[in-house]
């Protein structure tokens, strides 16, 4: 992605939490709208969010907030190229802290999220494809996680390719279904913010 897309893409960010904030919002609170107490690991909102025409998919969902760290929860991000009932791809999850600001990108195992595996390489080409236009469950949070990933688009797919060397490693370390070992989990992480 050219510097030109990546600014472009950080404007927008920058333009949808402007937005947000002048109502009060963020995109943590647009996308927990009428959720008095969120559950953990629950995922939000019900039934996720799928743009049919890009194939881009996303839910939230939080864990227990007393392991720390300051993050709230994260948006998993996931690409199903061929449609609805194809195959699905995660591409990274985005944390955010409990004010909605991004606070790191990140990969996981296959276990985590249960995808249609793809190596990096096709993995990292479906990155464009995350883009999503849906009016629910907010226009701006939709906007805004789409503007994140093209804006972080080279550090995503960094992200991704030692993913994948992180679990070759750890096959070759540990022997059997490196892809299943619940020991696995984070694969690789870029902190944005402090």
């Amino acid at each position: 992605m050219s510097e030109d897309a990546r600014d472009t893409a950080r404007r927008e960010i920058a333009f949808c939490e402007h937005v947000l904030a002048k109502g009060g919002a963020t995109v943590l609170t647009e996308t927990l709208a009428g959720i008095e107490r969120p559950k953990s690991w629950e995922k939000y909102p019900a039934g996720e969010v799928f743009d049919p025409q890009t194939g881009a998919q996303w839910f939230y969902h939080s864990h227990d907030p007393s392991t720390g760290g300051g993050e709230h929860g994260h948006f998993h991000c996931f690409v199903r190229p061929d449609g609805p009932d194809g195959p699905i791809h995660h591409l990274c999850a985005v944390g955010v802290d409990p004010h909605g600001r991004l606070l790191r990108l990140f990969t996981v195992n296959h276990w985590v999220v249960d995808d249609d595996w793809l190596d990096a390489g096709p993995t990292i080409a479906l990155l464009p494809r995350f883009d999503v236009h849906m009016p629910q469950p907010n226009y701006l949070v939709n906007r805004w996680l789409t503007a994140v990933l093209a804006a972080h688009e080279n550090e995503i797919a960094e992200l991704i390719r030692i993913r994948d060397r992180v679990i070759a490693a750890h096959r070759r370390d540990n022997g059997g279904d490196a892809h299943a070992d619940r020991a696995l989990d984070v694969t690789a992480e870029h902190r944005t913010a402090p």
